[in-house]
């Protein structure tokens, strides 16, 4: 048998060992961890000779002291220190946290990311807490949201719902961003549960493509990623935070009604390419744990 003793001691280590696990997920992961996450692959339908170095952020979710506009800024310096082609925004700026301090104010967060530089430019989709957090636009049931406009007076285009043929050393390619997907949230009625509207129109960005060209499309939650057609040669997410909680790659719970189908990372089905980021914010809960904030880095071709 143990002795009391031993028993006690086990019992007080294990209460060490959860406070110490707490306190890295709650103080150390999400606020002082950024790694870059790098990825070298060539997409279908790529055009021999095009080779793009892209840099994703996703999920900033500025508030303080999560994500204040100080880490913003250094989140910018070490991006531009890549020296990427392009640089994409993959949405949800907007705070989103139920536990902060304060906002960071838009103009401040839209000024701090239009310091990003890259050759081929930068540019932003929306997410569902830019939409969500917007009392007008939600009343209202259309934008702009007070994020777009942000961006849009900085510097940085919005894709909404649009796509750019952008060249590179001779080669072209198509940047397709689409609306949110949950932009308007619907609510239980009479205990039934009906379906977010979105912003998103699929069909309608990818009939703005007009020639064979490689297309990258934007996409905050990788929910389409199932109707996206083989045209598409990647589609790049973020909205999960992989989980913010990731073990053995699993994420115990997982924003997407595929779970951990599309939880993270670099997905391929049907000869398809769905790259997810896991972003570099919190959502609801300031809590990381083996999902450390990450700038990517995608070397295409």
């Amino acid at each position: 048998m143990i002795s009391r003793r031993k028993f006690l001691k086990i019992i007080g280590l294990g209460a060490l060992a959860s406070a110490a696990l707490g306190t890295y997920a709650l103080a150390i992961e999400p606020l002082y961890r950024l790694r870059v996450k790098r990825y070298a692959f060539t997409p279908p339908a790529w055009k021999a000779g095009l080779k793009l170095r892209v840099a994703v952020l996703a999920d900033i979710h500025a508030c303080n002291p999560w994500m204040s506009l100080e880490r913003i800024d250094k989140i910018v310096t070490e991006t531009n220190a890549l020296k990427p082609d392009i640089i994409l925004l993959l949405g949800d700026y907007s705070s989103g946290m139920t536990i902060k301090a304060s906002d960071v104010p838009p103009a401040d967060w839209a000024a701090s990311l239009a310091k990003l530089t890259a050759p081929l430019g930068r540019f932003a989709v929306l997410g569902n807490h830019d939409w969500w957090e917007d009392e007008t636009a939600q009343l209202l049931g259309h934008g702009p949201v007070f994020g777009q406009i942000a961006l849009e007076a900085a510097g940085v285009p919005v894709l909404e719902n649009k796509a750019l043929r952008i060249e590179q050393n001779g080669e072209s390619f198509w940047l397709a961003g689409l609306g949110d997907q949950i932009a308007f949230p619907v609510r239980r009625k009479s205990g039934i549960r009906k379906l977010d509207q979105g912003t998103d129109d699929l069909s309608g960005t990818l009939a703005q493509i007009t020639d064979d060209a490689p297309v990258l499309l934007m996409a905050h939650e990788p929910d389409i990623f199932p109707r996206v057609p083989k045209r598409v040669s990647l589609t790049l997410s973020g909205h999960t935070h992989g989980g913010q909680v990731r073990l053995f790659g699993y994420s115990p719970i997982v924003p997407s009604r595929y779970k951990n189908r599309f939880a993270y990372g670099h997905v391929v089905e049907e000869g398809r390419h769905l790259l997810v980021s896991g972003g570099l914010g919190c959502s609801i809960a300031p809590i990381r744990f083996g999902m450390p904030p990450e700038i990517v880095l995608l070397e295409l071709g």
